[in-house]
């Protein structure tokens, strides 16, 4: 049966096919729709899914999954991986029972990441297999043989889609036929418990295993050669349709190695290929990890051919797209290209970032700096409020990775102990890993003030649930992680909560906090605009006749509902979400609601 999917979409299919029966994720950009899909289904097939609180609890769960002799799945975006790094590198030397499938997608460009992290590295630090899917309909059938090499290597495997993988569409074949596995339950042994005695052995069986992942992916039909003349391009994932591409628009003749398996390399195909070859040029996006691995291959078996990609050809940073690629390929033939073959794409309108209009973050840190000093440093974090950095809030100093806000604040504070230090995160990331930190900052009496930014859901990433809502990701109820308890339970001795749409209650908790002596902590809670089920409100309008024309609406708030319109303020009231804070900052009382 073909259904129109789009790649993350057809991931989750593949799960469910390959009968998995425990998935655990964090969401993050470009990897959320995988788990969301697959919770969607999960009733229906009886799998447990749940968002985890980070991705290194989403991975220990799905491990402990596996030790119990389940097909477990876990997902996550690039950075994840990074969280995930501490139990995924001595899983490795563990090894698993049930099949374990790690899908990390990652994000060249990058289009909402902090960095351009390639996991095939990582995979290959982890001396991990990894599967790169070039297509949905490949990312669908990759899922299922990943369970089947887990199981067969024994080990965890990566399947690495990038963005453009995991956000296209295509009419994907998909089975209803679901494959059967009984979770044979978890047996105590030593093999278990990672000593380092056992780890020394470990190491040894897993550098072999690196060798029999080889010859798996050698067999498979992910990796393809097609032979025309003494010169080749090899091409990894979704690189592989460019190069098809970019050949086709050049109308030249060339070999082709696809590689869906990009470590360990499938080293007899490959050998195969640079055998019958004087020259290659190897294109793949972000970092030369076939690429290294065909020069070393080739060095070994002393073969007498150039081997080029990053270093001269093809660009190592940002995502590749054709035209890039048919560069890429006449400058390694020496062919000039004609103006026609290379015009530019129209330049996209500009879009600069910004809060939505009526955003409780935009109140939040509109309050913040109404009361702090003007040499107060305000750590961000990353999610939505990132934007608050923007012109004319200016109220992200610092942004670093998903809970280093308050680290940083309690970091700088030793240094600079007379300025203002204020922290500031959002409620899932505060579960995710905002939590340690505050632990931190209490124990070691940290002079901070942590900003939760409470706008009840995980914003950024698509409106996932996590645990101060109540909800499960399969909408199940459970039990609602409160915020000011937790951080109260964590010894935090100033505790304050506000709505940041009441500007005055807003500024007096904030002023209370900043001059606390010790860590404090104001949760500033409103829903999300965003969210369909918040309460409606009126619009609002400028009164023309009241107005002063003195723009601090726009100068000092930023609302991106209001703009000049003949060089007069106005409100946009399709896009005004009625939050009221414009009216409460006019010095003439010249905004009213909208009747």
């Amino acid at each position: 049966m073909k259904k129109l999917l789009m790649g993350n979409e057809a991931m989750a299919y593949g799960a469910v096919e390959a009968g998995v029966q425990v998935a655990a994720a964090y969401p993050g950009t470009p990897s959320s729709e995988i788990f969301s899909t697959l919770a969607a289904m999960a009733e229906d097939n009886g799998i447990y899914a749940e968002w985890s609180t980070n991705e290194k609890v989403a991975l220990e769960v799905a491990a402990g999954a596996c030790y119990a002799g389940a097909r477990a799945l876990v997902t996550m975006k690039q950075v994840g991986l990074n969280v995930a790094a501490d139990p995924l590198m001595t899983l490795a030397y563990i090894g698993i029972k049930g099949g374990l499938v790690v899908v990390v997608a990652d994000d060249p460009g990058p289009h909402s990441s902090q960095n351009e992290q390639d996991t095939r590295k990582f995979a290959q630090f982890a001396k991990l297999p990894v599967l790169d899917p070039a297509t949905p309909q490949e990312a669908k059938d990759m899922m299922v043989s990943a369970f089947d090499i887990s199981e067969q290597l024994g080990l965890p495997v990566i399947l690495r889609p990038t963005t453009r993988t995991c956000h296209v569409c295509q009419d994907v074949t998909v089975s209803q036929q679901r494959q059967q596995h009984q979770a044979t339950g978890f047996e105590k042994s030593p093999k278990w418990v990672i000593f380092p005695s056992l780890a020394i052995k470990q190491h040894i069986w897993l550098n072999q295993q690196q060798q029999k992942a080889a010859e798996i992916f050698s067999l498979l039909h992910y990796n393809t050669a097609t032979y025309r003349g003494k010169i080749g391009v090899v091409a990894c994932g979704v690189s592989y349709n460019y190069v098809k591409e970019a050949i086709a628009k050049l109308g030249v003749e060339l070999s082709l190695l696809k590689i869906g398996t990009p470590y360990p390399l499938p080293q007899q195909l490959a050998l195969e290929f640079m055998q019958r070859h004087d020259r290659i040029l190897v294109v793949e996006e972000q970092e030369p990890v076939v690429e290294d691995q065909l020069i070393k291959l080739a060095w070994e078996n002393q073969l007498p051919l150039t081997i080029k990609g990053k270093a001269l050809y093809v660009p190592r940073e940002g995502e590749l797209n054709v035209d890039k690629v048919a560069q890429s390929i006449a400058s390694f033939l020496g062919i000039k290209l004609s103006n026609n073959q290379t015009l530019p794409l129209p330049a996209l309108p500009m879009r600069p970032p910004v809060l939505c209009a009526g955003c409780p973050h935009r109140a939040s840190f509109y309050a913040f700096k109404q009361v702090a000093d003007k040499d107060a440093v305000f750590a961000g974090d990353i999610g939505c409020y990132t934007l608050g950095n923007m012109a004319p809030l200016n109220a992200t100093d610092t942004c670093l990775c998903m809970g280093a806000s308050v680290n940083i604040a309690s970091g700088m504070q030793r240094v600079e102990p007379k300025r203002q230090h204020i922290a500031f995160l959002g409620d899932s990331t505060f579960f995710h890993t905002g939590i340690p930190g505050l632990i931190n900052a209490v124990y070691n009496r940290a002079n901070i003030t942590l900003v939760v930014l409470d706008n009840r859901t995980t914003a950024m990433t698509g409106h996932q649930p996590h645990p101060g809502l109540g909800c499960t990701a399969t909408g199940q109820q459970t039990v609602n992680l409160d915020i000011v308890k937790i951080v109260s339970a964590l010894g935090v001795e100033k505790v304050l909560e506000a709505d940041p749409y009441d500007l005055a209650a807003a500024k007096a908790a904030a002023a209370e906090a900043i001059n606390f002596d010790g860590p404090a902590v104001v949760v500033m809670r409103r829903q999300c605009v965003a969210l369909k089920n918040r309460p409606k409100q009126l619009p609002k309008k400028i009164n023309a006749e009241l107005c002063l024309e003195c723009r601090v609406c726009i100068e000092e708030l930023g609302c991106s509902a209001i703009t000049l319109q003949d060089d007069q303020p106005a409100i946009d009231v399709s896009s005004c979400s009625g939050c009221g804070l414009c009216a409460q900052v006019c010095p003439a009382h010249a905004i009213e609601e909208v009747r």
